[in-house]
Protein backbone atom coordinates (compact mmCIF):
# COMPACT_ATOMS: atom_id res chain seq x y z
CA UNK A 1 0.00 0.00 0.00
CA UNK A 2 1.29 3.10 -1.32
CA UNK A 3 2.31 5.98 1.26
CA UNK A 4 -0.10 9.16 1.02
CA UNK A 5 2.23 12.21 1.72
CA UNK A 6 0.40 16.00 1.55
CA UNK A 7 3.16 18.73 0.95
CA UNK A 8 1.75 21.65 2.57
CA UNK A 9 2.30 25.12 4.60
CA UNK A 10 -0.03 27.67 4.62
CA UNK A 11 2.44 30.29 3.24
CA UNK A 12 2.88 30.75 0.42
CA UNK A 13 6.56 30.81 -1.71
CA UNK A 14 7.87 28.42 0.81
CA UNK A 15 8.82 25.71 -1.96
CA UNK A 16 6.12 23.51 -2.01
CA UNK A 17 5.64 22.71 -5.60
CA UNK A 18 9.52 22.54 -5.77
CA UNK A 19 9.53 20.05 -3.34
CA UNK A 20 6.76 17.90 -4.68
CA UNK A 21 8.20 17.68 -8.54
CA UNK A 22 12.06 17.31 -7.17
CA UNK A 23 11.42 14.90 -4.54
CA UNK A 24 8.86 12.61 -6.46
CA UNK A 25 11.93 12.85 -8.93
CA UNK A 26 14.61 12.07 -6.83
CA UNK A 27 12.40 8.91 -5.53
CA UNK A 28 11.72 7.77 -9.05
CA UNK A 29 15.00 7.72 -10.18
CA UNK A 30 15.34 5.78 -7.02
CA UNK A 31 13.48 3.04 -8.54
CA UNK A 32 10.30 4.03 -6.56
CA UNK A 33 6.73 4.52 -8.25
CA UNK A 34 5.09 7.47 -7.54
CA UNK A 35 1.62 9.40 -8.56
CA UNK A 36 1.80 13.19 -8.02
CA UNK A 37 -1.15 14.86 -7.26
CA UNK A 38 -1.84 18.61 -8.28
CA UNK A 39 -4.68 19.87 -5.59
CA UNK A 40 -3.57 23.74 -6.10
CA UNK A 41 -5.58 25.78 -8.70
CA UNK A 42 -2.54 27.42 -10.51
CA UNK A 43 -1.33 24.02 -11.46
CA UNK A 44 1.85 25.15 -10.97
CA UNK A 45 2.99 21.19 -9.97
CA UNK A 46 1.16 20.21 -13.75
CA UNK A 47 3.51 22.32 -15.68
CA UNK A 48 6.46 21.91 -13.89
CA UNK A 49 6.23 18.29 -15.22
CA UNK A 50 5.84 19.76 -18.30
CA UNK A 51 2.13 19.13 -19.48
CA UNK A 52 -0.28 21.61 -20.44
CA UNK A 53 -2.46 22.21 -18.02
CA UNK A 54 -5.25 23.75 -20.03
CA UNK A 55 -5.88 21.34 -22.45
CA UNK A 56 -6.21 17.97 -19.85
CA UNK A 57 -9.47 16.74 -20.34
CA UNK A 58 -9.98 15.15 -16.88
CA UNK A 59 -8.42 17.03 -13.72
CA UNK A 60 -8.38 16.34 -10.26
CA UNK A 61 -11.83 18.98 -10.18
CA UNK A 62 -13.27 16.65 -12.77
CA UNK A 63 -12.50 13.72 -10.09
CA UNK A 64 -13.88 15.64 -6.78
CA UNK A 65 -17.22 16.81 -8.88
CA UNK A 66 -17.67 12.84 -9.76
CA UNK A 67 -17.32 13.32 -12.86
CA UNK A 68 -14.33 10.85 -13.99
CA UNK A 69 -12.52 8.21 -11.50
CA UNK A 70 -8.76 8.40 -10.31
CA UNK A 71 -7.89 5.65 -12.99
CA UNK A 72 -9.54 8.28 -15.79
CA UNK A 73 -7.72 11.31 -14.83
CA UNK A 74 -4.07 9.87 -14.21
CA UNK A 75 -1.78 10.53 -16.88
CA UNK A 76 0.64 7.77 -16.83
CA UNK A 77 4.30 7.89 -17.29
CA UNK A 78 5.32 11.67 -17.53
CA UNK A 79 8.24 11.00 -16.28
CA UNK A 80 9.90 7.30 -15.74
CA UNK A 81 8.47 5.81 -12.85
CA UNK A 82 5.85 9.01 -12.57
CA UNK A 83 2.23 9.24 -13.23
CA UNK A 84 0.28 12.64 -12.71
CA UNK A 85 -3.16 13.83 -11.93
CA UNK A 86 -3.03 17.21 -12.89
CA UNK A 87 -5.24 20.27 -12.01
CA UNK A 88 -6.00 23.94 -13.69
CA UNK A 89 -7.91 26.60 -12.60
CA UNK A 90 -10.96 25.25 -12.75
CA UNK A 91 -10.25 23.58 -9.60
CA UNK A 92 -10.90 27.20 -7.55
CA UNK A 93 -14.50 26.59 -8.44
CA UNK A 94 -14.56 23.08 -6.54
CA UNK A 95 -15.29 24.50 -2.80
CA UNK A 96 -18.48 26.05 -4.15
CA UNK A 97 -19.50 23.19 -5.98
CA UNK A 98 -19.44 20.72 -3.52
CA UNK A 99 -21.27 22.92 -0.87
CA UNK A 100 -23.59 20.44 0.42
CA UNK A 101 -22.38 17.37 -0.63
CA UNK A 102 -22.23 15.31 1.77
CA UNK A 103 -18.78 14.26 3.12
CA UNK A 104 -17.45 16.18 0.79
CA UNK A 105 -13.91 16.28 3.17
CA UNK A 106 -13.22 12.53 2.04
CA UNK A 107 -13.60 12.49 -1.61
CA UNK A 108 -10.04 12.44 -2.54
CA UNK A 109 -9.59 10.03 0.15
CA UNK A 110 -11.89 7.48 -1.34
CA UNK A 111 -11.15 8.19 -4.78
CA UNK A 112 -7.55 7.01 -3.83
CA UNK A 113 -8.68 3.98 -2.87
CA UNK A 114 -8.73 2.41 -6.05
CA UNK A 115 -5.44 3.37 -6.98
CA UNK A 116 -3.50 3.38 -3.88
CA UNK A 117 -1.71 -0.02 -3.93
CA UNK A 118 -0.04 0.86 -7.53
CA UNK A 119 2.12 3.28 -6.03
CA UNK A 120 4.72 3.52 -3.31
CA UNK A 121 4.48 6.48 -2.62
CA UNK A 122 1.48 9.39 -3.25
CA UNK A 123 2.40 13.01 -3.27
CA UNK A 124 -0.56 15.74 -2.57
CA UNK A 125 1.03 19.20 -3.83
CA UNK A 126 -1.36 21.62 -1.17
CA UNK A 127 -2.76 25.38 -1.90
CA UNK A 128 -1.06 27.87 0.15
CA UNK A 129 -4.28 28.23 2.20
CA UNK A 130 -6.28 26.31 4.71
CA UNK A 131 -9.27 25.32 2.61
CA UNK A 132 -11.98 22.40 1.42
CA UNK A 133 -8.57 21.27 -0.90
CA UNK A 134 -6.10 21.44 1.58
CA UNK A 135 -9.05 19.46 4.50
CA UNK A 136 -9.08 16.83 1.48
CA UNK A 137 -5.61 16.60 0.83
CA UNK A 138 -4.61 16.46 4.63
CA UNK A 139 -7.75 13.45 5.28
CA UNK A 140 -6.47 11.81 2.25
CA UNK A 141 -2.54 11.32 3.56
CA UNK A 142 -1.18 9.48 5.79
CA UNK A 143 1.56 12.55 6.63
CA UNK A 144 2.65 15.51 6.03
CA UNK A 145 5.69 17.10 4.83
CA UNK A 146 6.35 21.21 5.43
CA UNK A 147 8.69 22.94 3.52
CA UNK A 148 9.72 26.08 5.67
CA UNK A 149 11.41 28.94 4.28
CA UNK A 150 14.68 29.83 5.64
CA UNK A 151 13.09 33.59 6.88
CA UNK A 152 12.22 35.08 10.22
CA UNK A 153 8.76 34.36 10.35
CA UNK A 154 9.05 30.84 9.10
CA UNK A 155 8.55 29.66 13.42
CA UNK A 156 5.08 31.13 12.85
CA UNK A 157 3.95 29.91 10.05
CA UNK A 158 4.42 26.43 11.00
CA UNK A 159 2.78 26.75 14.41
CA UNK A 160 -0.15 28.20 12.35
CA UNK A 161 0.22 24.62 9.97
CA UNK A 162 0.54 22.20 12.82
CA UNK A 163 -2.16 23.76 14.35
CA UNK A 164 -4.47 22.71 11.35
CA UNK A 165 -2.76 19.24 11.11
CA UNK A 166 -4.10 18.61 15.01
CA UNK A 167 -7.73 19.75 13.94
CA UNK A 168 -7.72 17.78 11.10
CA UNK A 169 -6.14 14.53 12.93
CA UNK A 170 -9.10 15.11 16.07
CA UNK A 171 -11.75 15.41 13.38
CA UNK A 172 -11.29 14.02 10.11
CA UNK A 173 -8.14 11.70 9.71
CA UNK A 174 -6.76 10.12 13.38
CA UNK A 175 -3.48 8.90 11.67
CA UNK A 176 -2.34 12.22 10.29
CA UNK A 177 1.10 12.98 11.38
CA UNK A 178 4.17 15.09 9.88
CA UNK A 179 6.24 12.92 8.24
CA UNK A 180 9.10 15.77 8.36
CA UNK A 181 10.40 19.47 7.91
CA UNK A 182 12.36 20.34 5.07
CA UNK A 183 14.43 24.00 5.24
CA UNK A 184 14.24 25.52 1.53
CA UNK A 185 15.93 28.35 0.27
CA UNK A 186 18.88 27.71 2.80
CA UNK A 187 21.53 30.45 1.68
CA UNK A 188 25.06 29.60 3.86
CA UNK A 189 26.46 32.82 3.14
CA UNK A 190 23.94 34.13 5.44
CA UNK A 191 23.98 34.22 9.58
CA UNK A 192 19.80 34.68 9.38
CA UNK A 193 19.44 31.04 7.26
CA UNK A 194 21.40 29.52 10.46
CA UNK A 195 19.30 31.36 13.15
CA UNK A 196 16.33 30.14 11.68
CA UNK A 197 17.47 26.56 11.59
CA UNK A 198 18.72 26.72 14.84
CA UNK A 199 15.38 28.21 16.14
CA UNK A 200 12.84 25.74 14.59
CA UNK A 201 15.05 22.74 15.60
CA UNK A 202 15.16 24.22 19.42
CA UNK A 203 11.18 24.73 19.44
CA UNK A 204 9.82 22.10 17.13
CA UNK A 205 9.40 18.09 18.59
CA UNK A 206 8.79 17.06 14.97
CA UNK A 207 11.35 15.50 12.83
CA UNK A 208 13.54 17.79 10.99
CA UNK A 209 15.52 16.50 8.00
CA UNK A 210 19.01 16.80 7.77
CA UNK A 211 19.19 18.17 4.22
CA UNK A 212 18.87 21.66 3.63
CA UNK A 213 17.34 22.62 0.15
CA UNK A 214 19.68 25.80 -1.11
CA UNK A 215 18.40 28.55 -3.04
CA UNK A 216 19.18 28.50 -6.63
CA UNK A 217 18.75 29.94 -9.68
CA UNK A 218 18.63 26.37 -11.50
CA UNK A 219 15.94 24.95 -9.69
CA UNK A 220 13.79 28.32 -10.30
CA UNK A 221 14.98 28.09 -13.71
CA UNK A 222 13.62 24.24 -13.93
CA UNK A 223 9.71 24.78 -14.11
CA UNK A 224 9.60 27.28 -16.69
CA UNK A 225 11.14 24.13 -18.79
CA UNK A 226 8.81 21.29 -17.76
CA UNK A 227 11.78 19.42 -16.13
CA UNK A 228 11.97 18.41 -12.65
CA UNK A 229 15.68 19.34 -11.23
CA UNK A 230 17.26 15.85 -12.11
CA UNK A 231 16.65 16.10 -15.26
CA UNK A 232 17.07 20.52 -16.43
CA UNK A 233 20.65 20.10 -14.37
CA UNK A 234 21.46 16.66 -12.71
CA UNK A 235 24.92 18.07 -11.57
CA UNK A 236 23.33 21.26 -10.05
CA UNK A 237 23.50 21.84 -5.94
CA UNK A 238 19.82 21.82 -5.95
CA UNK A 239 19.27 18.51 -8.06
CA UNK A 240 22.03 16.46 -5.22
CA UNK A 241 20.02 18.27 -2.43
CA UNK A 242 16.79 16.39 -3.18
CA UNK A 243 18.57 13.49 -4.10
CA UNK A 244 19.90 13.55 -0.94
CA UNK A 245 16.12 14.49 0.70
CA UNK A 246 14.97 11.05 -1.16
CA UNK A 247 17.40 9.00 0.60
CA UNK A 248 16.36 10.00 4.01
CA UNK A 249 12.29 10.34 3.36
CA UNK A 250 12.61 6.79 1.88
CA UNK A 251 14.61 5.26 4.67
CA UNK A 252 12.05 6.63 7.14
CA UNK A 253 9.65 5.49 5.12
CA UNK A 254 10.53 2.26 4.03
CA UNK A 255 13.27 1.14 6.30
CA UNK A 256 15.76 0.96 3.89
CA UNK A 257 17.55 3.08 1.69
CA UNK A 258 18.05 2.23 -2.54
CA UNK A 259 21.75 2.65 -3.29
CA UNK A 260 22.41 3.83 -7.24
CA UNK A 261 24.04 0.55 -7.43
CA UNK A 262 20.75 -1.40 -6.30
CA UNK A 263 18.47 0.49 -8.38
CA UNK A 264 21.01 0.09 -11.92
CA UNK A 265 21.06 -3.73 -10.99
CA UNK A 266 17.49 -3.98 -10.46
Amino acid sequence: MGKIIAVANQKGGVGKTTTTISLSAALAELGRKVLVIDVDPQGNTTSGFGTDKNHLENTIYELLLDECTAVEAIQREVFPNIDLLGANINLSAAEIELIGIPRKEYILRDALDYVRDDYEYIFLDCPPSLNLLTVNAMTAADSVIVPIQCEYYALEGLSQLIHTINLVRERLNPRLDIEGIVFTMYDARTNLSAQVVENVRQHVHHHIYETLIPRSVRLAEAPGYGEPISVYDRQSAGAKAYQALAQEVDGRCYGTLVSDTEVKDG
